[in-house]
């Protein structure tokens, strides 16, 4: 098994929760036609498994998340990414949920990636790393699951990138899904988020110190690059109106203009932190990759651009959650889905949040969104005869 601890980009990469090899006997086959194996799956749980294993959760991350969903970060000492909506007497109770967390394939926390060392070359594998998929991502996860004896689970959620992994797993593996809980995120991705995506992976390439995609076996990180991308993403999190609210035009900690270029709005400074922290724990590479996983996504791209062939006869019971101020997925992208499955006469339930809170909503404090949560879950879990079983321990 490979280590738990690695270096990343210069940084040392601390313990992750579990780690396991996968793809020794049966390399996974990706959608680019590259046969992967062994890879390394890191991973967290939360709670115990019921004896009839019924109560397995999936969360699946975003694009910057991991796998520490409710557990403090290793690197940033922050608590997990969505301890607002797992932990106990929360709307994903470990005391009810077996939860099951995995940095994803082509991630930069424990899982392979860019970063990883090729085995072939004892090399980090950088741009010589396969390209991935979303569908790439599910098969790796699936993996996962079958080391782990679990053949079905009873709910997949996710926002935004884990939103399109909810629907994928829906999509190729509805005997193996009982509910899905697919938040602001859509079918497809569209040409502006791609646009955006763009954006940040040209910031990272034009810095002088990613080299290639080598800057690990040059010793250095394409820092400034890295930053940029971040800061362009984060601007399609928010909100004009959360950024209105939150910011407005005031200065940071001065009274008057400087006529000069350093951060004269709080705005700018709070781009600038975010994108400074989000160098310390992500890998440029990964970022590179995971953002054209997220462009290639297109549900109904080998059913003549039919959504609804997707789901036919699906069992699956969904429930979609959009927000009204989220332009980066918009509510038209997940009634686009909402109708799809109508169209199916699958098992759905919508519901729109109206918040100025942009995308990022979904990771913040909802009300609505956890009140949502609460009563989907409760209710199909007291139809699947899932109870308490007590330990809440990660």
């Amino acid at each position: 098994m490979l280590q738990a601890s690695r270096s990343r980009g210069g940084l040392e990469v601390p313990d992750q929760g579990h780690t396991v090899e996968l793809g020794r006997e049966v390399p996974l086959k990706l959608d680019c036609g590259v046969k992967l194996g062994p890879f390394t799956v890191a991973y967290r749980t939360y709670g115990t498994l019921n004896e009839q294993k019924s109560n397995a959760v999936l969360v699946c991350h975003a694009l910057s998340g991991d796998q520490h969903v409710a557990s403090t970060h290793p690197i940033t000492g922050k608590p997990g990414w969505w301890s607002i909506l797992v932990g106990p007497g929360r709307p994903i109770d470990p005391g009810r949920y077996f939860i099951i967390c995995a940095n994803v394939l082509g991630g930069c926390m424990g899982t392979t990636g860019p970063a990883s060392i090729n085995p072939e070359t004892s090399q980090p594998y950088g741009l010589t790393f396969p390209v991935i998929t979303i569908a790439d991502m599910v098969r790796a996860q699936a993996m996962l699951l079958d080391h782990l004896g679990i053949q079905e689970l009873f709910c997949v959620i996710g926002g935004s990138m884990g939103g399109m992994q909810a629907l994928q797993w829906a999509a190729m593996y509805p005997e193996r899904v009982h509910t899905a809980i697919p938040i602001a995120c859509a079918a497809r991705h569209s040409a502006q988020n791609i646009a955006f995506h763009e954006v940040g992976r040209q910031a990272i390439m034009a810095d002088p110190e990613w080299r290639g995609g080598e800057y690990t076996r040059h010793g250095t990180t394409p820092r400034a690059g890295l930053a940029v991308a971040r800061m362009a993403a984060h601007i399609t999190y928010l909100s004009e109106a959360a950024l209105r609210r939150k910011f407005g035009r005031k200065l940071q900690n001065r009274s008057a203009f400087t006529y000069g270029f350093d951060a004269d709005f709080e705005v700018e400074s709070y781009l600038r932190h975010q994108g400074i922290t989000f160098v310390e724990r992500f890998d440029a590479n990964s970022y590179l990759y995971i953002t054209r996983a997220m462009d290639y996504f297109d549900m109904s791209a080998d059913q003549q651009g039919v959504l609804a062939s997707v789901f036919r006869d699906t069992k699956v019971r969904f429930c979609l959650v959009s927000f009204t101020s989220d332009w980066l997925f918009t509510t038209w992208e997940m009634r686009e889905i909402v109708h799809a499955l109508n169209a199916v006469a699958a098992d759905v339930s919508f519901v729109e949040i109206e918040t100025d809170k942009g995308h990022d909503a979904f990771l913040l404090d909802e009300p609505e969104l956890h009140s949502t949560l609460s009563g989907f879950l409760n209710a199909a879990a007291e139809r699947h005869g899932i109870a308490h079983v007590g330990n809440t321990a990660p």
